[in-house]
C-alpha cells in the first residue's frame, strides 16, 4: 500500500494546520518546513497570517473564542484570567476589548498589536490554582475555572470594576458554574475571603 502521509513541504505544512489548528513559524521549523514555504503558501492564499509568526487555513471554521486561541498562542505561558475568563464561562456580558493573561511576577510581556492583550502578574502558586484546558480552533487552551475566575475578579477589583466582579458571582452561583464553597476556597487562597464573604453569604441565602 502506498503511504498516504504529506510527502512535500507545502502538504506538510498544511496536514499540521489541520491537525493543530493555530501553528507558530518555529513549529513548521521544528516539523522541517522552512519560512520560505510557509509565505507561498500564505501568498497563494492557502493560509492566512493572523499575527507575526502565526498562521491558520484560509478557510478554517473560526471560534467565537479565537482570540483566547490566538493569544495561548502566542504566549504559552499565559493563562487566560479575569474579565476574558468570566466571558468564556458565560458569566457577563461585557465582551473585554483585549485579552487578559495571567502570566508570572519575572515573565515578559509581549509586546503586539494583534491581538490585543493585558496581562496580569499572578505568583507562581495562584499560577498552579484552577487551572482547565479548553480546546478553542484546535488548541489547548489553558483557563481559570469559574471559581477561581470569580476569586480573582475581587483580587482585582481596583482594575476590572466592583460591578463586573459581583455580577460574575452572582452569575456564577445561579448558573451554578461554581459552588459557594469552591468559591470561599479560592477567595480564601486568594486572601480576599472577607471580602467576598458579605456577597456569597447574600446570594446563597436568598
Amino acid at each position: 500500500m502506498r503511504s498516504t502521509r504529506p510527502t512535500s513541504q507545502p502538504d506538510k505544512a498544511l496536514a499540521l494546520l489541520r491537525r493543530n489548528g493555530l501553528t507558530r513559524l518555529a513549529e513548521f521549523r521544528r516539523a522541517g518546513i522552512t519560512a520560505a514555504t510557509v509565505s507561498r503558501l500564505e501568498a497563494a492564499g492557502a493560509i492566512t497570517r493572523l499575527a507575526r509568526g502565526l498562521y491558520q487555513l484560509a478557510d478554517a471554521d473560526v471560534d467565537a473564542n479565537h482570540t483566547l486561541a490566538e493569544a495561548s498562542k502566542l504566549v504559552p505561558k499565559g493563562i487566560i484570567c479575569l474579565t476574558s475568563a468570566l466571558a468564556y464561562h458565560g458569566l457577563t456580558d461585557q465582551i473585554p476589548a483585549r485579552v487578559w493573561l495571567a502570566i508570572g511576577p519575572k515573565d515578559w510581556r509581549p509586546r503586539r498589536k494583534y491581538p490585543p492583550m493585558r496581562f496580569a502578574h499572578f505568583s507562581p502558586e495562584q499560577l498552579t490554582k484552577g487551572v482547565e484546558r479548553h480546546r478553542i480552533d484546535g488548541v489547548s487552551v489553558p483557563i481559570f475555572s469559574a471559581a477561581k475566575t470569580v476569586a480573582d475578579m475581587f483580587r482585582y477589583r481596583s482594575t476590572v470594576g466592583v460591578r463586573v466582579a459581583i455580577e460574575g458571582l452572582r452569575e456564577a452561583i445561579r448558573q451554578r458554574k461554581a459552588t459557594a464553597g469552591e468559591i470561599a476556597r479560592h477567595a480564601t487562597e486568594g486572601g480576599v475571603w472577607k471580602v467576598m464573604e458579605p456577597y456569597v453569604s447574600a446570594l446563597t441565602n436568598d
